[in-house]
């Protein structure tokens, strides 16, 4: 994998291709992790959901909704989202780890598996789903 910089983050745009945000890789209390900027937002994703979700996908076998939801709302069951903050993944809960700002990982994280090759994601107006390559 490419390593991405602060001055050289992968530019991707939402599953539905209505909006643009960026990502890289970046370290902090000495844990690798994903810096995602939408706007003047900054969400932080730990690093090793790339290899998880990479992982979780491939076992699925299929496509699966990427139901992407903001922390404070339920996330669909069965959803990448929902795998995405679930006790039952492999950190236990949550890959975002900004407080108040931890969801959304449905929407954010499927463009750059794909930019990786590590993934399709459909790009509908709405319900995108993804899978693993």
């Amino acid at each position: 994998m490419e390593k991405r910089t602060k001055d050289n983050p992968w530019q991707l745009k939402t599953p539905p291709q209505t909006s643009g945000y960026e990502m890289y890789l970046d370290e902090k209390d000495g844990r690798e992790i994903i810096v995602c900027t939408v706007g003047k937002t900054v969400l932080h994703y730990d690093a090793r959901c790339i290899n998880d979700l990479h992982q979780m996908l491939k076992a699925h076998g299929d496509w699966m909704d990427l139901g992407s939801a903001d922390e404070q709302k339920e996330a669909k069951p069965g959803t990448v989202e929902a795998w995405g903050r679930s006790p039952d993944n492999p950190v236990g809960g949550w890959y975002g780890l900004k407080k108040g700002l931890r969801g959304r990982f449905g929407m954010y994280l499927p463009p750059l598996l794909e930019a990786l090759g590590l993934a399709e994601v459909t790009h509908e107006k709405r319900n995108n789903k993804m899978r693993a390559l």
